[in-house]
């Protein structure tokens, strides 16, 4: 799961930078995302890189479910009698961000590619041009597609924040002497990795980016 996590995390950081370029206009944007498309020709083919990119991305994803269900089932097994004493704040705060989160976090990926990479949906009109695609779908008038970004956005963040650490006393790296450090780790990159994805969809709603 802490490997797999890694994998995700790099790819979010990545795909938050390029997101922002949508600050820089559409040739801009659309030069990027055609630049992807051609990344690693003529040794790949066209596209080449994007489908290993998003073979490498899918298998994370299906171990770190897997991983996910194993682990809960043996925390499941081991503890044979409810706890007399629960710590419900923590308890919860796992909960809703690490399980919870992770549903809401699953239908929002596939909302996503549907939407901004194989344009199934287009709120504001279908376009061959993805500067196009994201100021569409972002528009005022289709607050609730805002909405639901920003909900998935933050459960995100949430997931990351508590990604990180769970995954730093995995790896042996979580010790008392260090813990302080890598709770502000974890802390900035959550809050970097969400703050940068909210700006775009926010900057079309508020007429920041058209």
């Amino acid at each position: 799961m802490a490997v797999t996590g890694a994998i995700l995390v790099l790819y979010l950081i990545a795909h938050m930078y390029g997101n922002l370029k949508v600050f820089s206009g559409q040739a801009a944007f659309d030069g990027y995302a055609h630049g992807l498309r051609e990344l690693g020709y003529p040794i790949l083919p066209e596209q080449g890189f994007l489908w290993i990119a998003r073979i490498v991305l899918l298998t994370s994803v299906l171990i770190h479910i897997y991983a996910v269900v194993i682990l809960w089932r043996r925390a499941a097994r081991a503890r044979q009698n409810r706890y007399q004493v629960k710590k419900r704040v923590q308890r919860s705060y796992a909960s809703y961000t690490m399980r919870y989160g992770g549903v809401l976090i699953a239908l929002f990926v596939v909302f996503h590619i549907l939407h901004l990479t194989v344009n199934a949906i287009a709120p504001g009109g279908k376009s061959d041009s993805p500067y196009e695609r994201l100021v569409n779908g972002f528009q005022p008038e289709f607050w609730y597609v805002t909405l639901f970004y920003v909900a998935a956005v933050i459960a995100v963040g949430f997931h990351l924040r508590h990604g990180i650490w769970s995954a730093m006393a995995t790896l042996g790296v979580n010790k008392a002497s260090r813990q302080g450090k890598i709770n502000a780790v974890a802390v900035a990159l959550a809050l970097i990795v969400t703050i940068g994805f909210l700006l775009p969809p926010l900057a079309v709603t508020f007429g920041l980016v058209s």
